[in-house]
């Protein structure tokens, strides 16, 4: 079937191509632009494809068409393709390129955790030749593409930090990350710590909005001058996709730490584990996990020997504790579960905390912590000394295992 457009002949050639050409399917465009050559003659199919964007191999192919449509031959089709035609999906032409790709910018990927976009610091051709070494065969303007399609974007530079980043920051990320996935792998159990931020107990503003009835906002007290406070210490299972919340009522103290793992220990790891004998904790540099606080290692002493267990310790980097994985797995969550509501008591946190699902399975449990624990414990050296702590040879002061000592 032949369409007639009435476009004078002085028009200028990109003019007509420009009108004609979004009006066509694929095998008209091709068979229009050829006609459109053989007009201009000599060096018209390198005129047509310039002008148009289309190859001189697809006009040239048009030609042939026009040609076997004139003479009869039955090499013509109604059909625009050939069955199963068309340019195949990557996932089809190469299975498992996205997981590779996931797994190979996992340990790299930069930008806040909790953002839609993400962003590498490798180039595109470094990527697609590391990729290559996979069996995957992907140039680097496609991998381009499917790195914007999977929500990466390119982005330069910001000035927003003072001081310099330690020389070993991405190190320290890529141990962690390795030493996380041979724990998994081998049925161990590798968690992500921390103390979520402190919240006030009472009827005042919690950040974020609800839905409710027009015009009838929630009432809550003018000023922020409560004295009751709630320190939630969350360990997340990187594995199984599980948290635990130990909501504290007294000071957030290294104890507090401590006890909190042997609370998910007793009511979550031992029935998932069962008989072990090895623990990988992630934590950050500082506050009641710090690398450098004493009490935190005597304190994993006291629950390496109680629980039987081999505890190794991984602390990301200064300045880098939004990247342990429990800020954007289990904390933003619970943020997002509670927006708007007044925190009136400890049960109301421990509920709303319990309460939490997410769509990839993520299980909470929750519950208060009446103890109270002792600001500004001391811990001598010879109590120091006595712990049985081994250095790792990369950055023993952040990685390190503690075992149980023998009687």
């Amino acid at each position: 079937m032949y369409i007639c457009y009435m476009i004078p002949a002085t028009t200028k050639l990109d003019e007509r191509i420009k009108r004609v050409v979004p009006l066509l399917n694929e095998r008209q465009k091709r068979q229009y632009l050829a006609i459109e050559s053989e007009i201009l003659g000599h060096g018209g199919l390198l005129e047509v494809s310039k002008v148009s964007g289309l190859s001189r191999k697809a006009i040239i192919k048009g030609k042939k068409e026009l040609h076997d449509t004139t003479q009869g031959n039955g090499n013509y089709s109604e059909r625009i393709r050939k069955k199963g035609g068309g340019r195949k999906n990557l996932e089809e032409k190469e299975p498992g390129l996205i997981k590779a790709l996931e797994t190979l910018l996992e340990p790299v990927t930069r930008g806040h955790p909790e953002s839609v976009l993400k962003w590498t610091c490798l180039s595109m051709r470094t990527l697609s030749a590391e990729i290559k070494t996979k069996g995957y065969t992907i140039s680097h303007t496609k991998l381009g593409e499917l790195l914007k399609e999977m929500d990466f974007s390119l982005q330069s530079n910001s000035k927003r930090l003072e001081g310099g980043d330690h020389p070993d920051r991405n190190g320290q990320f890529l141990y962690i990350n390795d030493k996380a996935k041979q724990y998994i792998a081998n049925g161990l159990p590798a968690i992500s710590v921390d103390t979520k931020k402190k919240e006030l107990i009472g009827q005042y503003k919690n950040q974020g909005k609800e839905y409710r009835p027009l015009k009838n906002p929630r009432s809550v007290n003018v000023h922020d001058f409560g004295k009751e406070k709630a320190a939630p210490y969350g360990i997340y299972d990187i594995g199984k996709n599980e948290g635990f919340v130990n909501v504290g009522i007294s000071s957030d103290t290294s104890e507090f730490a401590t006890f909190s793992i042997k609370e998910w220990w007793d009511h979550m790891g031992k029935s998932q584990y069962g008989a072990i004998d090895k623990l990988l904790i992630t934590a950050d540099g500082g506050g009641s996990n710090s690398s450098r606080t004493r009490l935190w290692k005597t304190s994993l002493q006291q629950l390496a020997n109680n629980l039987g267990l081999e505890i190794t310790v991984c602390h990301f980097p200064p300045g880098t504790s939004k990247w342990n994985k429990i800020e954007h797995r289990l904390f933003s969550y619970i943020s997002m579960n509670w927006k708007g509501q007044p925190l009136v008591d400890y049960e109301t946190v421990v509920q709303l905390i319990g309460a939490v699902k997410t769509k990839t399975g993520l299980k909470v449990k929750s519950q208060l912590d009446l103890n109270t624990y002792e600001k500004g414990k001391k811990v001598s050296d010879e109590e120091l000394s006595s712990i049985n702590l081994h250095k790792h040879e990369f950055h023993g002061e952040w990685n390190y295992t503690i075992k149980p000592q023998k009687e």
